[in-house]
């Protein structure tokens, strides 16, 4: 933990700040790089979402859209959960996903990896258009 987020968790420990106060400390000091110089603005937002928006014009009742927002700390959270399946479950599960055409290892899914993806990830941004449909993947 770095000597600034100390201080505010200690101030908010002694009542000298509210929780309000203390969270948007917190994120300023999140935005603002450990090393930068002083005044040198704040660094891109960590992503903390992965959205999809798909609308598409095809249905001939209408225009359907779908719009999802997935948190990565889910993402994180079912790979550290990959460590409780039983290694009889994740080969089954590594065969029924090859038969389907996705040749994963589960067993090969680690938290450090995830975190890897997820900082690549943050720079990602698919735009599909097409005279019907329209389909964005990005992070937030």
């Amino acid at each position: 933990m770095n000597e600034q987020r100390r201080q505010i968790l200690q101030m908010l420990a002694e009542n000298k700040i509210t929780a309000d106060e203390a969270e948007r400390l917190l994120s300023a000091v999140e935005r603002e790089p450990a090393d930068a110089p002083a005044g040198a603005g704040p660094r891109k937002a960590k992503a903390r979402y992965l959205r999809v928006i798909v609308h598409s014009e095809e249905d001939p009742s209408g225009p359907s859209q779908v719009n999802v927002r997935v948190p990565l700390k889910l993402l994180r959270a079912g790979v550290r959960l990959t460590s409780l399946i039983p290694p009889v479950a994740i080969t089954r599960a590594n065969a029924e996903l090859e038969k389907a055409g996705f040749p994963i290892d589960l067993s090969e899914l680690k938290p450090q990896h995830l975190d890897d993806l997820v900082e690549a990830l943050d720079e990602l941004t698919v735009d599909v258009d097409d005279p019907r449909n329209k389909v964005q993947v990005f992070c937030e």
